[in-house]
């Protein structure tokens, strides 16, 4: 894995005996032990996940707020009053499909910062420097030099109030959900989003790549159980959050992949809206995602098929075994035109042998 992107803690990986794998062309942590275990130390106590591979940008200039109104499906203007405020969205292509999804925090009218998928970076800040061309008064800036930690779960915010250090706890203390600040020591660059991928409750650290060893060390040290991708997989599928490249993608639209919550086709004043993308979706969506909840032995996995009396109708995105629920679990993309409603019970094709699932709302927890 020598010719594998690494993150700044990849020696603190290393050292705490973590399996590596190849995600995306960087070399991360599936797992240190157990994933189960790793997964409920997240609903029950606290987990901490190196997600620096993420990609982080500023976006600065006059043109900013116009820009982002263009790009994002959802409307940027939501937010301009509050500074600090998070806000999810896809960006999409002139199809309506999905390049990517991400956060925008809103900061100021000439300074917005993004978090964007890693695996979709090269598409990502292509598309992002194409649409920028066309305003004058902007630049967009990718910030390899810093890392990204999350801590989350329920017992998280009262470990980083009574064991970290003043800046991280007193900052993380005035967040509301979904809001973002830089510490009190504006020079340390240390940014801090309560936001978060688990559905757990928690913070996402943007910090320099220089200081992620010295905060992860606060993790371990206080008993902050260390997570990989995999438990990170199974907490957001039980939490009904999307992946890139599963649930989403560019040959479906947002509102195809459950995500029609973050489109806002019209502003606040109901004006209609003009992003990249926005012709397509009012079109009649031709497909739509449910949950599902296998009822026979066996689990669920992207790609496999479903059928409804003997017709195929579409095909699992995402699925897993819920250490929650003790239950095989799974999001789905079915034919918009399909007579099924919650409880309704479908096959899924698992190898040669038809199993029976129900559909569910998700989320799941």
């Amino acid at each position: 894995m020598s010719d594998l992107l690494k993150t700044p803690l990849h020696e603190q990986h290393q050292k705490l005996g973590a399996r590596i794998v190849d995600f995306g062309g960087w070399a991360l942590p599936v797992n240190y032990s157990s994933q189960v275990e790793e997964h409920n130390a997240v609903r029950n106590n606290a987990g901490v996940f190196d997600v620096s591979h993420m990609t982080v940008s500023d976006i600065v200039g006059a043109d900013t707020l116009p820009f982002l109104s263009k790009l994002l499906a959802n409307d940027i203007y939501k937010i301009s009053t509050l500074p600090g405020k998070a806000l999810y969205s896809c960006m999409l292509n002139e199809a309506g499909g999905v390049i990517d999804d991400l956060i925008v925090y809103y900061l100021a009218d000439d300074y917005c910062r993004v978090v964007t998928n890693a695996a979709t970076n090269a598409k990502d800040m292509a598309w992002l420097k194409q649409q920028a061309s066309k305003f004058s008064h902007l630049t967009i800036t990718e910030k390899p030099e810093l890392a990204l930690i999350a801590i989350q779960g329920p017992k998280a915010l009262d470990i980083i109030d009574n064991k970290f250090s003043d800046d991280i706890a007193k900052t993380t203390k005035q967040l509301k959900r979904f809001q973002g600040a830089f510490t009190n020591n504006h020079s340390d660059e240390i940014f801090i989003g309560r936001t978060g991928y688990t559905g757990e409750d928690g913070v996402e650290i943007i910090l320099p790549a220089t200081k992620a060893a010295d905060v992860w060390q606060q993790c371990i040290d206080n008993g902050i159980q260390p997570c990989g991708l995999g438990a990170r997989d199974t907490l957001r599928l039980e939490a009904g959050m999307a992946l890139y490249g599963s649930d989403l993608d560019e040959e479906h639209t947002p509102i195809e992949c459950g995500l029609s919550w973050s489109v806002a086709l019209t502003d606040k004043n109901k004006n209609a809206r003009d992003f990249i993308g926005v012709a397509a979706l009012k079109n009649n969506p031709r497909y739509k995602m449910v949950g599902l909840i296998l009822q026979d032995k066996g689990v669920l996995r992207g790609h496999q098929t479903l059928l409804s009396n003997g017709e195929e109708i579409g095909e699992i995105t995402s699925g897993t075994f819920s250490p929650t629920l003790q239950k095989s679990i799974a999001i789905a993309r079915i034919k918009s035109d399909c007579d099924l409603s919650i409880d309704s019970s479908i096959q899924v094709q698992i190898r040669k042998k038809q199993v029976e699932a129900c559909i569910v709302k998700y989320p799941f927890i």
